[in-house]
């Protein structure tokens, strides 16, 4: 139970990752500022995050188990909380999908949507009164650098994530008139273990069904690139939780938070030419055309980015 003056705050998909990082690093806080609400789909997976949160579980940290795609489960959990009083609600449950879309069902991507876009939504829709009710509230989303820009063989989870950028621009201008911020944090890369796996299992997979170029585009050009990328560019889950506290303890918190600034250029391209000309044509070379050029300058980047330079990609201000 929140003692008084603490911000109760409930966070989706804990169980690893920026979730479990974005609990640990509440829960933490030096002057126990807030009341962490840690939730997971299976309380069996719990371990990671009981052993990170050492002293504060079972303090300023407590689990409750919820499945952002079930209505009853999301209604269970906040029912559990007491007077259903929630102050800071951080949406960060969400799954990926990577590979040529021949080779995705229908089924795959109404999952990646059911939890990316659908699961928020639902968060949403059932704290929000309450907020309402109370004239506060603060609702952070996880969003992501591909809800801004569109990025080849993630066509699935790009939609997903523009989709909910979209319902969130929708959404912040209702919600100010009744003193609730509405916030996205937009990462790029993030070193996580789903991560590292979702690239090592795609590269083994066969895709039967698609065309003997596109398997090679794809496991031959668009992965090593990405790793390229990952390693020059990524950020680790800490990052992203420092960016979502500087977040929420702002007085003025921003709509957008971009928390890597090495993007800001490649989300520009988009809006530099209204036409969409600029940013395909650049994407196509760079991924196409300058492979080796792009592995090259990826590896100068990497060396390039010191600890001081990615100190200043996580800060929102």
């Amino acid at each position: 139970m929140a003692n008084s003056g603490q911000k109760v705050v409930l966070i989706t998909g804990c169980s690893s990752g920026i979730g479990l990082r974005i609990a640990v690093t509440l829960a933490k806080d030096e002057k126990k500022r807030y009341h962490v609400i840690a939730t997971m789909r299976d309380l069996k997976k719990k371990d990671k995050l009981v052993e990170a949160a050492g002293d504060a579980y079972g303090k300023t940290l407590m689990l409750l188990p919820l499945d952002v795609c079930s209505d009853e489960s999301v209604r269970q959990c906040i029912n559990n909380v007491k007077d259903r009083h929630i102050d800071i609600l951080i949406n960060n449950a969400g799954v990926g999908l990577l590979g040529p879309v021949e080779s995705i069902s229908i089924e795959e991507m109404k999952r990646v949507f059911e939890t990316n876009f659908f699961g928020v939504v639902r968060m949403i829709k059932e704290v929000m009164p309450d907020m309402k009710k109370r004239r506060s509230g603060h609702i952070v989303v996880m969003s992501s650098v591909m809800g801004l820009q569109g990025v080849v063989f993630n066509d699935v989870y790009t939609a997903s994530k523009f989709a909910m950028e979209g319902f969130c621009e929708s959404m912040a201008v209702q919600l100010m008139k009744f003193n609730i911020r509405l916030s996205m944090i937009e990462p790029g890369p993030v070193h996580t273990e789903f991560e590292t796996k979702m690239m090592e299992d795609v590269a083994k997979m066969e895709y039967p069904g698609v065309d003997a170029d596109t398997v090679r585009y794809f496991k031959d050009v668009y992965l090593p690139s990405s790793i390229d990328i990952f390693e020059a560019m990524g950020q680790t889950p800490e990052d992203i939780a420092q960016c979502t506290k500087k977040v929420i303890e702002s007085n003025s918190p921003r709509f957008r938070n971009l928390t890597n600034s090495l993007y800001t250029p490649i989300v520009a391209l988009k809006y530099a030419d209204e036409t969409g000309g600029l940013s395909v044509n650049t994407f196509y070379n760079l991924l196409f055309n300058f492979g080796p050029l792009m592995h090259i300058t990826m590896s100068i980047l990497k060396c390039l980015t010191c600890s001081c330079l990615r100190r200043r990609t996580i800060s929102p201000n």
